[in-house]
C-alpha cells in the first residue's frame, strides 16, 4: 500500500538530493531532505530543520549537530506519559531565555494555547490544494501546522494523514519544522506505530549526535512497548553519557525488561534510580510484584522484600491494585500451610513452540475455519498482528459485550477495556463490522473512546473469532493473556495428541483471565490468571488439591481459587 498519493509521492522526487550519509535512505529521510546551493560551493544536500527559535538549527557542513545548550530552545516535558503527550498537543514548549532569541519571538509562543481549538483534522490524508485551502481559512494561518498536529494527536488521527501534511509542508517550506517533527513522534507513539518511530529516530541520529530530553523520552517510552524494545535500553545508555535520564527513561526500560522476564537487568535499573534521588511511581513497583509471581530465585526474592520495606521507610501507602499485586505475589507458587512450592503454570520454550505450531496447524488451518472465515480475511489478520508490537491482552470483543444483558454491548466493551487499560497494557479487541454501524448497542462515540484505548480489529459478522484470538496470544509471546467467556473445548478435541492437549489445558489455563461481577453489579472485575498451575499436585508426602465451594460442571478455564494442603504424618 503506498503511503501517500500518487501527488505527494512527486513532491517527495521534487525534495530529493543527493544524501551523502553513507547509508540507504528511509521514506522519512527522503521528506526531509532538501537541496540547496551555497555560492562557490558544488550543490550540497543537507539534513536540514527551520532555524527559527522554537526548531533546531541547520547541519553544519563540517558534521551532525550537537544540541548547543544556548543556541537553541529547549523543549521541556513532564515526565508522566499521558503529560507529555498533553503537553505536545497544547504547544506548551517553554524555552530558555538562554537561547537569545527576541523576546518577541518567545511572547509568540505563549498565547498559542487557544488558537490550537476549534480544528478538526480531516480523516483522510489530502492533496497539497486541499491543505493550503483548509490553512486559508484558517484564522491564525502562522500555526496552522502546529495546530493541525495538536488535534491529531488529540483526536488520534491516522498516521497517513499526519505524514501528508508534512509532505505538504516540505513542499511549501522546503524543510520541515523540529517542533512538527515532535508532535508527529508523539502521535506515533501514542499509536505504537514501531516502524514510524524507528524512521524518526534515524533522521534525528543523523542529524544531531545528541537529542533534548523530550525526543528521549519519546523514543524510549514507544521503543519500549515494541519488539524493538531493546533499542530502548541502548538509548537509556546513551542518555547516560551526556545527562541524568528521567525517572520515565527509567521506568518504561524497567517495564520492558519486566515483560521478557529479564529481572536482574531490571533491578540494576531500579538502584540506579534509587541512587539517581528518582523516586519510583507505584506502578513500576507493582510491575515488580506482577512480573515476579512464583520465581523461586533467592535473590529476587529478597529485592522484592526490599521493595516492601521502601514502602514501610518512605511511609508509602499501596493503591488497592498494588496490593492485589502483592498479596498475589505471596499467595504465588507457595502454599501459606506447610511451604511447599506448587508447580507453575509456565510451559518451557520448546512446549509453548510446539503448542503454538500444533494450534496453528491442527485449529486455525486443519478445522473448517475456513468456511466461515475467508483465506484472505486470516492473512489479512496476520499482517495487522505482524505489524504491530506483541500484545499483552487480547479480548474476545464481542463474547465481553455479552456479559451483562440489560446494558448497552458497547458499555459492556468499555467497561471490559477501561478495567484492563489502569495498568498500561497493550490490548486488541477483536471485534466484527457490524460494531462500526451506529445503533442501540453500539454507540459511534463509544467505538471511538474505546479504539483510542486499544487496537481493534474488525472481522466479517459471519466469522469465527477463535482463530483470531488464539493465533494472536500465541504470536504475541508467553507473557500474552486472552479474555473471553468461551471454554474452547472444540479447539482442543481438534488437537492429534493426548500430550498437546495437556499443554493446551496448561497454557489455557495460566493464560485466560476471567471476569466477574461486582457485589453492586456496577462493574467488573478480572481475576488474574495465575502463575501456578491449578491441578491435584503431591511431593509424596503431603498433597495439594485445588477446589470449589459449591459443586459444578467442571471446564478446563474455570479454575478453583481454594487450596486444601494434605500432610501426611510421619
Amino acid at each position: 500500500m503506498a503511503l501517500f498519493s500518487p501527488i505527494s509521492q512527486q513532491v517527495f522526487h521534487a525534495l530529493l538530493w543527493k544524501y551523502r550519509i553513507f547509508r540507504p535512505v528511509s521514506r522519512w529521510q527522503q521528506l526531509l531532505t532538501v537541496t540547496f546551493s551555497i555560492p562557490h560551493r558544488e550543490k550540497v544536500s543537507y539534513f536540514t530543520f527551520m532555524t527559527y527559535s522554537s526548531t533546531a538549527l541547520p547541519v553544519d557542513h563540517k558534521g551532525p549537530d550537537v544540541l548547543p545548550t544556548k543556541k537553541r530552545s529547549e523543549i521541556d516535558y513532564e515526565e508522566v506519559w499521558d503529560e507529555e503527550i498533553k503537553e505536545v498537543s497544547e504547544g506548551k514548549f517553554r524555552f530558555s531565555s538562554s537561547v537569545g532569541a527576541s523576546k518577541k519571538q518567545l511572547i509568540s509562543q505563549v498565547p498559542l494555547r487557544h488558537k490550537f481549538t476549534n480544528i478538526q483534522p480531516p480523516e483522510k490524508p489530502l492533496r497539497a490544494e486541499e491543505w493550503n485551502r483548509l490553512k486559508e481559512g484558517f484564522r491564525t494561518p502562522e500555526v496552522f501546522e502546529e495546530a493541525m498536529f495538536n488535534s491529531m494527536i488529540r483526536c488520534n488521527s491516522p498516521i497517513d494523514v499526519a505524514k501528508s501534511l508534512l509532505t505538504h509542508v516540505a513542499k511549501s517550506n522546503g524543510d520541515v519544522a523540529y517542533t512538527l517533527l515532535v508532535k508527529y513522534l508523539a502521535l506515533c507513539v501514542q499509536q505504537g506505530q514501531t516502524s514510524e518511530i524507528l524512521d524518526v529516530y534515524d533522521i534525528m541520529k543523523v542529524r544531531f549526535r545528541i537529542l533534548e530530553s523530550g525526543a528521549y523520552n519519546l523514543l524510549i517510552k514507544g521503543l519500549s512497548n515494541s519488539d524493538r524494545w531493546r533499542t530502548a535500553l541502548t538509548l537509556l545508555e546513551e542518555i547516560k553519557e551526556i545527562m541524568v535520564p528521567s525517572r520515565t527513561n527509567y521506568e518504561s526500560c524497567i517495564k520492558a525488561l519486566s515483560r521478557h522476564q529479564e529481572m536482574d537487568h531490571a533491578f540494576k535499573l531500579y538502584h540506579e534510580m534509587l541512587a539517581r534521588d528518582l523516586v519510583p511511581t507505584l506502578d513500576v513497583l507493582q510491575v515488580f510484584f506482577d512480573f515476579n509471581r512464583g520465581m523461586k530465585d533467592a535473590e529476587l526474592q529478597k529485592e522484592l522484600f526490599d521493595i516492601l520495606l521502601y514502602l514501610r521507610d518512605n511511609q508509602i501507602y499501596p493503591h488497592k491494585t498494588f496490593m492485589q499485586s502483592i498479596k498475589l505475589w505471596f499467595e504465588s507458587g507457595q502454599c501459606p500451610v506447610c511451604n511447599h512450592q506448587l508447580e507453575d503454570s509456565d510451559l518451557t520454550e520448546e512446549e509453548y513452540n510446539n503448542l503454538s505450531e500444533k494450534i496453528i496447524r491442527d485449529v486455525i488451518h486443519g478445522t473448517d475455519t475456513f468456511r466461515k472465515t475467508s483465506p484472505q480475511e486470516f492473512e489479512a489478520f496476520q499482517a495487522f498482528v505482524e505489524s504491530r508490537p506483541p500484545f499483552d491482552i487480547v479480548i474476545d470483543g464481542l463474547n465481553v459485550s455479552h456479559m451483562k444483558p440489560r446494558r448497552m454491548h458497547c458499555e459492556n466493551l468499555l467497561n471490559a477495556i477501561n478495567c484492563l487499560a489502569k495498568e498500561n497494557l497493550r490490548l486488541l479487541v477483536l471485534g466484527r463490522k457490524h460494531m462500526l454501524v451506529n445503533s442501540s448497542n453500539w454507540k459511534r462515540e463509544i467505538m471511538k473512546e474505546m479504539q483510542s484505548k486499544a487496537d481493534f480489529f474488525f472481522a466479517e459478522n459471519i466469522s469465527e473469532d477463535d482463530p483470531f484470538l488464539l493465533y494472536a496470544t500465541l504470536r504475541s509471546g508467553k507473557h500474552c493473556k486472552f479474555v473471553t467467556r468461551d471454554f474452547l473445548r472444540d479447539h482442543k478435541a481438534c488437537l492429534s495428541d493426548s500430550l498437546t492437549r495437556h499443554l493446551f489445558r496448561k497454557w489455557q489455563r495460566g493464560h485466560q483471565i476471567v471476569f466477574s461481577h461486582s457485589v453492586e453489579g456496577n462493574h467488573i472485575n478480572f481475576l488474574p490468571a495465575l502463575r501456578y498451575d491449578c491441578v491435584v499436585q503431591t511431593t509424596g508426602d503431603t498433597w495439594h488439591i485445588p477446589y470449589k465451594d459449591t459443586f459444578e460442571e467442571k471446564y478446563s478455564f474455570q479454575v478453583p481459587r481454594k487450596w486444601l494442603c494434605i500432610q501426611q504424618k510421619k
